[in-house]
């Protein structure tokens, strides 16, 4: 029986023939294009030539002898191949977790801080405004922060590295010493929310897109472990700032140049030692048109935009609830906000590690079901020991939605090449979440301090948690085809 050859388009040679794709002879060359036919052809006149291949042993499922086939039909690698493979580890690979860990201490780190913020701007002591228009400085700077993403991640795939990690670094310390000397709603909007915002958002998708260049069988614990930093930036940030503000009554101008300060001395660690692994090997898009007709990629940033609704209800009010219905008093109140951070910190490494053996999706699913649950639970809370034990949980299982959706990304790019663009564009719809979840949450709260309808809203943002989890259980039972222990 005469040999069938079948030649696949972008197909990576399996380890067994590992030689096949190396070099083949012009008169071997298959155009992709062509049918079985075409190629049976081709194959029938080199057949005549080695003839002796017929007494060899042969593939069972080629036909094709096994020793001969190697030096037979060889092809250019595919280009891909050129990379570098990830070391998986040694100093200069750590050396970037320690920097992209610097760099989530000061963008995630400053956004979960901002729920200190808005129960000290509901105060009045600075400006007079509502819980919405308040709530759209925190929702502005976490926007940028993602929606710079957009900018950043084609730009970090043209190479441009260190221009984004100077720029972002410089605009995150600006925006902490011009809100020092804001006194109106309008100059912090612009200081806070934009300012920092947009350095933030110019270093977040790079710090991430550079990991993959180290890390592959361990990307999971890598990216946990750098997404660690903004639960201790949550947890450092708003105690330093109560304590500077309250305790040691330096005033709100010195209190935030305090953090000003601590971001400029974090931020030299990536300044100075983070790099890019390898650079592109071509210019990407500016806009990835592939995502479009990706389906999985769509199903899953439009299910993780919604769940960063609900998530983005609790982290502006928890500590305004705690406040305004004297559940705790204004230290504790101030304080929930680090206890919510210090449990995230686990809740960022540990599902991570586990998601190199479980995958990413199958931990993701449970975390925002989980949340949407607790969500709800709020409605029954009313002393200080609930709102500590619902701080706690909501902290762990919430902290997938910050550090998994990275190794999603990563595990739903077959181009590794696009990984920064795709980030951006993922992370960029994130921002919509944040939006609808912060500003609309307090559109929802109300405007009345002796009617607030905190009901309404732990019902709001619960509902869009468990939507989210909803639609990403769908998304994969598609994937692993209704299977229940498959790796996704």
């Amino acid at each position: 029986m005469e040999p069938d050859i079948k030649v696949k388009n972008n197909t990576a040679p399996s380890n067994n023939s590992a030689s096949l794709f190396e070099s083949r002879p012009p008169s071997l060359q298959i155009n992709d294009a062509t049918d079985g036919t075409e190629a049976m052809t081709n194959k029938d006149s080199f057949d005549d030539n080695h003839k002796a291949m017929a007494g060899s042993s042969s593939d069972p499922e080629s036909g094709l002898p096994e020793k001969e086939l190697p030096s037979q039909l060889e092809a250019p690698t595919p280009v891909h191949h050129d990379r570098p493979q990830p070391p998986n580890g040694g100093l200069t690979a750590w050396v970037q977790v320690v920097a992209g860990f610097a760099i989530f201490f000061n963008t995630w780190g400053v956004l979960n801080t901002f729920g200190v913020f808005q129960t000290y701007y509901e105060t009045g002591q600075l400006f007079v405004e509502s819980s919405s228009n308040i709530a759209w400085i925190g929702a502005i700077q976490s926007y940028c922060v993602l929606l710079g993403g957009l900018v950043a991640g084609p730009i970090y795939d043209r190479g441009y590295f260190r221009h984004l990690i100077l720029s972002g670094s410089f605009l995150i310390v600006l925006g902490f010493m011009m809100l020092s000397i804001c006194h109106t709603y309008w100059q912090a909007l612009l200081a806070q929310g934009f300012c920092s915002g947009i350095g933030a958002g110019l270093l977040f998708v790079p710090s991430l897109a550079v990991l993959p260049a180290y890390f592959s069988t361990r990307l999971g614990l890598a990216m946990g472990l750098a997404a660690s930093g903004s639960s201790l930036g949550g947890v450092i940030y708003p105690i330093m700032f109560y304590r500077l503000l309250v305790i040691h009554d330096v005033g709100f101008g010195w209190a935030v140049r305090g953090l000003g300060f601590v971001a400029l001395l974090t931020l030299v660690v990536p300044v100075c030692f983070m790099r890019m692994g390898a650079k592109p090997i071509k210019p990407r898009a500016i806009f990835d048109w592939t995502v479009l007709t990706d389906w999985p990629f769509l199903i899953f940033t439009v299910a993780t935009t919604i769940g960063f609704v609900g998530l983005y209800v609790v982290l502006f009010y928890v500590s305004y609830f705690a406040f305004e219905t004297h559940a705790a008093s204004a230290e504790m109140a101030f304080y929930l906000v680090p206890v919510l951070n210090v449990a995230s910190m686990f809740g960022r490494t540990l599902p991570n590690a586990l998601s190199d053996k479980t995958g990413p999706i199958n931990l993701l699913v449970p975390g925002a079901i989980i949340c949407g649950g607790l969500t709800f639970a709020m409605i029954g809370v009313e002393s200080l020991a609930g709102i500590i034990i619902f701080t706690l949980l909501y902290g762990f299982f919430s902290g997938v939605f910050i550090a998994l959706p990275p190794v999603c990304f990563v595990r739903l790019t077959a181009d590794k090449s696009k990984i920064g663009t795709r980030m951006g564009i993922g992370f960029a719809c994130f921002g919509c979440g944040v939006l609808v979840g912060g500003p609309g949450g307090g559109g929802v709260l109300g405007i009345d301090p002796a009617n607030l309808h905190w009901t309404s809203l732990w019902v709001y943002g619960g509902t869009f948690a468990f939507v989210s989890g909803f639609l990403l259980a769908g998304l994969r039972f598609w994937l692993s085809k209704g299977k229940l222990l498959a790796k996704v």
